[in-house]
């Protein structure tokens, strides 16, 4: 029985068609069987589940075990969002448990087609199908559909952004920019975090976003306060730190959650100016379950902080959505994209 149903993109196939698509993140594998409607007018969820990554061998472990739950033996053709850049064969993510190589899951599988899409460019395609009204208003207007270019950024095991730009008069295709900023280098915004990033340049020759901006990121600024204020770290991983930022129970623990509000706020300022969003979807793992420290700390401050275009930015929507399926609806309307283009 079908768990729910997305509208498909216009350019999805004409025929019917049963695929798996995977959402893989570095802590959890979102897993479902699709099916296209006729004339393309569908796409079905039938089944779906969700995995947590580091319990199992490897993604063909993981797909294999569902393919075997849901009775998917005949289905052979699948579309992977995750995270990483594809290097020949393999991928390279430097968060997920295990490696990943195509060829050894079809042949594992016995899948005539495997393919890959950068897990937030799955999220950005799915920008047709959030509604702003069940999403949280950060900052600027409410509005009930993005007015034009979306960045989708979310921070986690490490930090995805893309972009979704709305059809051009020239055409009738949405289209996505997939990017690394989890790789470009972080940019502090004042002494603290300053020194921060000092410390910081000790461990690595290059500090990026994600050794700020993510769940391991959240540890390794912990671990820098502790060490700035002469105290032991009490704390040893990121859901422990979160939880005590928000109850009060550790101080180097809340400014860690603090530096990580402000510093998303300026790096979701900068990648709107960069790119001329006129919309901003914050997903991820970490937002959602910080939702009410967010909205109180600085990140709406340090999003509008940049100089003279303080007011561009004021106009423009900054949504806190859940991560959800959303990848998984993504991939699904990418892959069925992507056929009928071919």
């Amino acid at each position: 029985m079908a768990q729910s149903a997305i509208a498909a993109m216009p350019t999805a196939p004409s025929a019917e068609r049963t695929f798996i698509a995977a959402d893989v993140g570095g802590t959890h594998a979102r897993i479902a069987l699709m099916r296209s409607g006729l004339g393309g007018d569908t796409a079905a969820m039938l089944h779906y589940r969700q995995y947590v990554c580091a319990d199992h061998a490897g993604l063909s472990a993981i797909l294999g075990d569902f393919i075997g739950a849901v009775g998917a033996e005949d289905v052979g053709h699948a579309a992977v969002a995750i995270a990483g850049v594809l290097h020949g064969d393999e991928l390279v993510n430097t968060n997920l448990p295990w490696q990943v190589s195509l060829s050894q899951i079809r042949q594992a599988l016995s899948l005539s087609e495997l393919v890959l899409i950068n897990d937030f460019e799955a999220m950005a395609h799915a920008t047709p199908y959030i509604d702003p009204a069940n999403a949280t208003l950060l900052a600027g207007p409410a509005l009930s559909a993005p007015p034009g270019p979306t960045l989708v950024i979310g921070p986690g095991t490490g930090l995805g952004a893309a972009l979704w730009s709305p059809p051009a008069a020239y055409g009738n295709r949405p289209s996505v920019l997939a990017t690394e900023v989890g790789h470009a280098a972080l940019a502090p915004g004042n002494e603290r975090e300053l020194e921060i990033l000092r410390r910081l340049l000790q461990r690595w020759p290059h500090v990026d976003n994600e050794r700020v901006l993510s769940g391991p990121g959240l540890l390794n600024t912990y671990r820098c306060l502790c060490e700035m204020a002469g105290v032991a770290p009490r704390l040893s991983n990121p859901a422990d730190i979160a939880s005590a930022a928000q109850s009060g129970d550790d101080a180097q623990a809340l400014e860690t959650l603090q530096v990580f509000c402000a510093m998303l706020g300026s790096l979701v300022g900068d990648l709107v100016l960069t790119f001329g969003a006129q919309a901003v979807y914050l997903a991820g793992g970490i937002p959602a379950q910080i939702r009410p420290f967010l909205v109180q700390s600085d990140f709406v401050e340090r999003f509008l902080n940049k100089g003279v275009l303080r007011s561009v930015l004021a106009h423009v929507p900054v949504w806190l959505i859940e991560h959800g399926r959303f990848g998984l609806i993504g991939a699904s309307a990418w892959y069925m994209g992507r056929d009928r283009a071919e």
